[in-house]
């Protein structure tokens, strides 16, 4: 439970009478969240995240069906959700039973079981999002290289891994050596660090990449756009750098570079499901599990500032039990 008062704001684990859940027409008893970066960020800090105190954090959850005055729903069903404001406006999945609108809950994929569905969670989501949008603006394996960025981090690896199971020649970029084996171990095909893609003051650079997928933003999203080749897409869904754009047209109007904008949270259902489809099928169980990390709900405060400070790899798998 995240609570504010005039000069601090308190992140907590407590015990509440399960009457003071939101209202919503679906009560969910949770089996698994995770935590993501905007989670780490709400936990630490608060707000911006967080727009409503108190605040239950956690923008993922997965778990079983116990009451549901919607239609679509009966009681152990198996159901996820991601997004719509959990865990910023309304008590999110980092908490053993939540209240929430039917209309926010998926089924859960056949052939995943929560804490798979979790490990994959808003991350893996918003990964195969991108890669729908560079599917729709071209983009083949054929094309060239894909670059991303954030590799160490959940979207990034999750990218990495979807994409070389697909068959893409990806460039992994990370500032950190030491998780090369693991980046090569999920797909990436070359390695750069960080400062591949520092600002030259150029309004193009040289041809590198055919595409990219970018969580940082800022200058490295920049140097991205003037890197693509002709008729490449870049989809851009985060900002860990800067929320600050400071690039010409150049790429836009001499290269056709197509910039993407990829949201994960109001995501309409359609988009939703095709997108679940797609991971249920082209996710590689192995490959998952090498990125996955569990914890009880209990650690997830002391793990969050630990994934700001970008020394978590991969993707934090919280467990109800």
């Amino acid at each position: 439970m995240i609570s504010r008062t005039d000069d601090a704001v308190t992140t907590r684990v407590e015990q509440v009478d399960p009457a003071s859940l939101p209202e919503g027409d679906v009560t969910v008893a949770v089996d698994h969240s995770s935590l993501n970066y905007k989670d780490a960020l709400a936990i630490t800090r608060g707000a911006p995240v967080v727009r409503r105190f108190p605040m239950v954090p956690g923008i993922d959850l997965a778990g079983r069906v116990i009451e549901s005055e919607d239609p679509l729903y009966r009681a152990g069903d198996r159901v996820l959700a991601t997004g719509w404001g959990l865990g910023e406006t309304h008590w999110g999945g980092l908490s053993r039973m939540a209240r929430l609108s039917g209309r926010w809950l998926l089924p859960q994929p056949a052939g995943l079981s929560s804490r798979q569905v979790m490990g994959i969670g808003t991350a893996g989501f918003t990964a195969m999002l991108c890669i729908m949008s560079l599917e729709e603006g071209g983009l083949t394996p054929a094309s060239g290289p894909v670059i991303v960025t954030g590799s160490g981090g959940g979207v990034g690896g999750m990218a990495i891994m979807l994409l070389a199971q697909l068959g893409y020649q990806v460039t992994a970029v990370t500032g950190r050596p030491q998780l090369h084996a693991y980046l090569t171990r999920l797909g990436a095909s070359e390695i750069v660090p960080r400062e591949a893609l520092a600002p030259t003051g150029r309004p193009l650079e040289k041809i590198r990449w055919a595409g990219g997928i970018d969580v940082v933003g800022g200058d490295t999203l920049a140097t991205m756009c003037a890197s693509i080749q002709y008729g490449g897409t870049v989809a851009a869904c985060g900002l860990a750098e800067s929320m600050v754009l400071p690039l010409t047209v150049a790429p836009f109007i001499l290269r056709n570079v197509r910039l993407q904008g990829v949201d994960s949270v109001m995501c309409p259902r359609p988009r939703r499901m095709a997108a679940w489809a797609r991971l249920a099928r082209d996710i590689d169980h192995t490959l998952l599990e090498s990125m996955l990390h569990d914890a009880p709900l209990a650690d997830a405060i002391t793990i969050a500032p630990r994934i700001l400070a970008g020394h978590v790899r991969g993707r934090t798998v919280i467990s109800m039990a």
